[in-house]
């Protein structure tokens, strides 16, 4: 599963963009310096996300959307097309 699906499941068990999520966490106080730990159990606690889920979203809220590129263009399970995760939602991709 690639980074931006993760998201994308996020969003669908939510309702939330990753952008209204990230926000939602930026309003608790959370940012680069903050425990992956207390981000995770934030995100179960309040969101409901499972723990995978919960720690994926949990490098976005310390690192923003760009992400590495050990899978940008390859053709593995966890391949993503571009090192930079859209945080706006699955509707903005699709119009």
């Amino acid at each position: 599963m690639s980074f931006q699906a993760y998201l994308d499941a996020i969003e669908k068990q939510t309702g939330k963009t990753p952008q209204e999520l990230l926000e939602l966490a930026q309003a608790q106080g959370f940012g680069p310096d903050t425990k992956a730990g207390v981000i995770v159990d934030w995100l179960k606690a309040d969101v409901g996300l499972g723990h995978g889920h919960a720690m994926a979203f949990t490098q976005v809220v310390r690192q923003g959307a760009h992400i590495g590129d050990k899978h940008v263009g390859t053709t593995g399970s966890h391949r993503d097309e571009s090192d930079t995760l859209r945080l706006d939602g699955i509707a903005a991709r699709e119009s």
